[in-house]
């Protein structure tokens, strides 16, 4: 269980990172939509996955696949498709469960 935290713990870093590289324009713009826009949410829906495996709550672990599964379709979209939303409602779901599991944890 401590290996996957801290597997969970540095996708999230590195997605991270594919987030900041494409704000702060560090590549040409193909390139930084390509990070900031696509693998950022594939590296969050690793996360979430590795993260369903450590849930406390066990009610959430589908959730938290079906988050995952959000990101990475929205991820693969076209950019202009209106589906692609989905990667966001992924994210936002995502971040939820992971609250709400750490509040639990507290207790």
């Amino acid at each position: 269980m401590k290996n996957i935290a801290l597997a969970q713990g540095i996708i999230s870093i590195i997605a991270v990172l594919c987030l900041a590289a494409g704000w702060f324009r560090l590549f040409p713009q193909d390139i930084n939509t390509f990070l900031s826009a696509r693998m950022f949410y594939i590296f969050i829906a690793v996360s979430f996955v590795l993260q369903a495996k450590i849930l406390f709550d066990r009610k959430f672990i589908y959730a938290m696949y079906a988050a995952a599964a959000l990101c990475f379709i929205g991820a693969l979209l076209p950019l202009e498709s209106r589906l692609s939303g989905m990667k966001t409602l992924g994210l936002l779901i995502g971040v939820i469960i992971s609250l709400s599991n750490r509040s639990n944890f507290r207790r």
